[in-house]
């Protein structure tokens, strides 16, 4: 069986948002017990992320540290056309990840216990963002 189940979600500058909800809200009607979820964003300055549940300061981190590898504004980036974060947006979005597949295990998404499923923004505006869950499985 596959099911898909397309979602929209408002983001913050520059923060991450849990996301894990939707999966499981797809598995439950999708009806499969055991499969694959494949979760993708559709844009090029977002990312999505398996990352730690618990502490916010961990994606707090992620962000202190990515925000020191990948400039805004950086004098050598030509790709500047929606401002200083355009091209640091982009190179965030292929540093991380566009898509993620996550195993389902009897009708549950299967991460692990501190897991979960966060959109990261990496642009310095509030954007509304699409991502698709293919599910197959039995």
């Amino acid at each position: 069986m596959i099911f898909q189940y397309p979602f929209r979600v408002q983001t913050r500058p520059r923060s991450t948002r849990d996301v894990t909800e939707h999966l499981q809200q797809a598995i439950r009607q999708s009806g499969i017990r055991q499969g694959l979820c494949h979760a993708f964003i559709h844009h090029t300055s977002a990312s999505l992320i398996i990352t730690e549940n618990a502490d916010p300061d961990v994606r707090r981190d992620l962000e202190y540290f990515l925000s020191k590898l990948v400039i805004d504004g950086d004098p050598g980036y030509r790709h500047i056309l929606e401002g200083k974060d355009d091209m640091s947006a982009h190179i965030r979005s292929v540093l991380t990840q566009t898509e993620v597949s996550i195993p389902v295990i009897e009708s549950r998404i299967g991460l692990g216990t501190w897991q979960g499923l966060f959109l990261w923004e990496h642009r310095d505006q509030s954007h509304q963002r699409r991502i698709t869950l293919t599910l197959t499985g039995e």
